[in-house]
């Protein structure tokens, strides 16, 4: 099975509030973009946003140039309808981030809650990196949040990486700046008890 045909029949066989990384709102996302003064004006991409409230929590707080992007149209679609007339404010991609033709320096902000995680291979991390250095613009802010070291081992079935924050900036680098970094216990829908760490950093000017 592809990963795009594991995340189509995830969406297709379990409601968005129903998945285990469902947030209600995505609090501490959106605190750090905030706290980060980005203008409402901002360009923000949240990459494996799919069903994620994210979006509608940035439009709520007048951001109104907001690219969801995921591998499941599916995903999409749940967003979307959840939305209703509120998203044709945003826009939507359904693609995957590795191979995506993104805008070259066109974001300012970079948002991942969902995705790094899942690439087990060092290919897969360093394609991931070579795509927020070339489409998020000098001085952006690039936000990612992956499982802690104490976090899941597996998740939707599939093996996934854990980082602390040391480890997790060294995936992107000297080309980031680290601005700082936070823990998160994420309570899923059913019950149990998730550890992420969320670093964000300065995509430095080169």
């Amino acid at each position: 099975m592809t990963p795009k045909d594991h995340w189509e029949k995830i969406y297709t066989t379990k409601a968005a509030t129903e998945v285990s990384w469902f947030q209600e709102h995505a609090r501490l996302s959106l605190k750090l973009i905030r706290n980060a003064e980005i203008p409402t004006s901002a360009s923000i991409i949240d990459v494996g946003g799919g069903a994620s409230t994210l979006v509608d929590d940035l439009l709520a707080h007048g951001y109104g140039n907001v690219t969801v992007l995921d591998l499941s149209g599916a995903a999409l679609a749940a967003a979307k309808a959840r939305l209703g007339e509120r998203g044709s404010q945003a826009r939507w991609l359904e693609a995957n981030v590795l191979t995506a033709e993104l805008p070259a320096h066109g974001y300012d902000v970079w948002h991942d809650r969902a995705v790094f995680h899942f690439l087990t291979t060092e290919e897969e991390r360093r394609a991931y990196v070579r795509q927020v250095l070339r489409s998020v613009k000098p001085g952006g802010l690039v936000i990612v949040a992956t499982f802690a070291e104490d976090g899941p081992t597996q998740c939707s079935g599939l093996t996934v990486m854990r980082y602390n924050a040391n480890e997790l900036h060294a995936e992107f680098g000297e080309p980031f700046q680290l601005l700082g970094h936070e823990r998160e216990s994420h309570q899923t829908p059913g019950g149990s008890e998730q550890k992420f760490v969320y670093c964000f950093c300065r995509k430095l000017v080169s």
